[in-house]
């Protein structure tokens, strides 16, 4: 479930609202000296984000956060907490946040990575028992979070669908579920497809890249432009970009190997009689 659906749904917010042992799994607390309540200075430190932010959730969102035991003292009320708490000061109000009403802030603000952390932490890990596979999957979360930040970057210069496909895929390992991919957007690699085609290893180094240019024409001349890029690590550890072919391209490679290379690597009656290519 995205984590986007607890910003949006009260109800779901309501059944998260008693997991307070989340915020601490996420990032230290501060609280005030009597070691129960945040100010709103401390709430907005705790989310990196300015006091402001916190007082726009207040705003829209009053009534569910008193419910959740944020409150403001007043007059006799604050006199009181200041003495208990050793603090004097001007001050005619004071806003008071306890570990649920933190909690619920967390749910609803928008603009904070610890809110969207602790948003997905409720949702994808309710199960997890360990400390140590809480951590691996916050971990997991904030990985898939930067990879998919790194792919938008990448927009006008990656294939767009390659970009779109390996999007969805972060998304799905963020929230611990597997991929769900259209068998038509499986990347699809030249030299994988040579050795399909019974090419041996200095065959397929000495055939693709006059094989990938020849693709690459026709593709140009089927669709009226070039083929998209994506990042590609090399056998020596360094990334560079490579035409970003998937399964929808299949017939263009096979268009190719017909016309330029499958007489030349046709199998031979040896092949055959054993049923390699049977």
């Amino acid at each position: 479930m995205n984590e986007l659906a607890l910003i949006e749904s009260a109800s779901l917010r309501a059944e998260h609202a008693g997991r307070v042992d989340v915020l601490d799994k996420v990032k230290a607390l501060t609280l005030l000296p009597d070691g129960v309540h945040m100010s709103t200075e401390l709430v907005a430190n705790y989310y990196e984000v300015d006091v402001d932010a916190i007082e726009s959730v207040i705003r829209r969102n009053r009534v569910e956060l008193e419910s959740n035991g944020y409150e403001v003292l007043r007059g006799a009320r604050l006199r009181e907490f200041e003495t208990v708490n050793l603090t004097v000061s001007k001050r005619r109000a004071f806003a008071l946040f306890p570990r649920r009403a933190i909690l619920n802030v967390g749910q609803l603000l928008e603009e904070s990575k610890v809110a969207q952390d602790v948003r997905a932490y409720l949702l994808n890990l309710e199960e997890i028992a360990t400390h140590d596979q809480r951590a691996d999957a916050i971990d997991r979360v904030r990985l898939a979070q930067a990879r998919v930040e790194l792919l938008k970057a990448g927009e006008g210069y990656l294939d767009p669908q390659w970009q779109r496909t390996n999007i969805r895929i972060q998304t799905a390992i963020g929230l611990g579920k597997e991929p769900e991919i259209d068998p038509d957007d499986v990347p699809l690699y030249v030299p994988d497809f040579l050795k399909g085609k019974r090419l041996k290893k200095d065959e397929v180094t000495s055939v693709q890249s006059m094989f990938g240019k020849r693709a690459a024409s026709l593709y140009e001349a089927e669709h009226g432009e070039k083929p998209g890029k994506r990042p590609t690590e090399t056998p020596n550890g360094s990334i560079r970009n490579t035409l970003a072919w998937t399964q929808r391209d299949l017939s263009i490679f096979e268009e190719v190997w017909d016309r330029w290379y499958a007489s030349k690597y046709a199998p031979t009656p040896e092949h055959t009689l054993f049923g390699v290519d049977a």
